[in-house]
């Protein structure tokens, strides 16, 4: 093995490794897909390494398969991301576990047998359009405007 191909190698594993970091780090559904995407990038410089420590073509034929089923998982995330982001207003990987169908009779059973809610969504961030202000101000900010006589 030549420092070349080991280098090669290195920069390959370092990707998939930080792929698989940011994945396992992250809430927000876009950069767990790009982590995905970085997982498989590293995947196939390793391929086209390995092919190349073999001279043969083998590792560039899996190399294209590879970049086709990352194509595909970057249209399927996007429409799924979408879809979430259309249903709740937020990307928080948490919000998935609330999605069903509408047309589903009523809520599902909480773990005290209820009906209702499952969670709420008072501790999940939501983006605000363009030029408006939020509604709900953050907790700090609303500290600020008590008025000064009401301070300690």
């Amino acid at each position: 093995m030549t420092p070349e191909e080991q280098r090669f190698l290195l920069v390959g594993a370092g990707l998939f490794v930080l792929g698989a970091i940011g994945f396992v780090t992250r809430r927000n559904l876009i950069l767990m897909v790009l982590s995905a995407e970085l997982m498989l990038h590293g995947v196939s410089l390793t391929l086209v390494t390995f092919g190349r420590m073999h001279q043969t073509n083998e590792g560039q034929a899996f190399t294209i398969f590879t970049l086709t089923v990352a194509a595909c998982e970057a249209g399927l995330a996007l429409s799924l991301v979408l879809s979430l982001y259309r249903k709740s207003h937020s990307l928080d990987i948490r919000l998935w576990s609330e999605l069903r169908e509408s047309d589903m009779s009523g809520p599902a059973l909480d773990s005290s047998g209820d009906r209702g809610k499952l969670s709420s969504y008072e501790d999940i961030p939501t983006l605000t359009p363009a030029g408006i202000v939020p509604q709900n101000p953050p907790r700090a900010a609303a500290a600020e405007n008590v008025p000064t006589s009401n301070r300690i």
